[in-house]
């Protein structure tokens, strides 16, 4: 494999600010999320592969959606010695909150092909109306 100096370097970083992190009580990974509104709702989606449906956990608190779960780590030891670890394991937690109120007992979340997608409708009263003007 050729030297690539810049690579190595990217890896030595993820490896420093993933030992920070754990250092500091914090997750040491966090699954990237995508979040995007529609007039009725807003959708946010989570790449988890690997993950089951019971490995994760979701909680609304008023115009909140809290994100958790655990990803088990590779064993080390016996035979194995890693030498490029990159993918995140752990617990993690991500918290969002909403411009507009949420309708809580709505919320649905779909799990498939390792992508999270939760739907979180907003309230009847966050949504946009239309008001008549009528001629007296």
């Amino acid at each position: 494999m050729p030297c690539d100096p810049l690579r190595d370097l990217r890896a030595w970083q993820e490896r420093l600010e993933r030992l920070a992190a754990a250092q500091h009580d914090t997750a040491a990974w966090a699954p990237p999320i995508d979040i995007y509104e529609t007039a009725d709702q807003y959708v946010v989606t989570a790449e988890v592969p690997g993950l089951t449906r019971e490995a994760l956990e979701l909680g609304v608190d008023g115009s909140r959606l809290t994100l958790s779960g655990s990803r088990p780590g590779s064993a080390a030891g016996g035979a194995r010695r890693f030498h490029q670890v990159e993918r995140g394991h752990g617990r993690f937690s991500r918290t969002f909150e909403f411009a507009d109120p949420i309708a809580a007992d709505a919320v649905t979340a779909d799990l498939r092909d390792g992508v999270l997608t939760i739907s979180v409708p907003k309230a009847e009263a966050a949504k946009p109306k239309t008001i008549k003007v009528v001629a007296k």
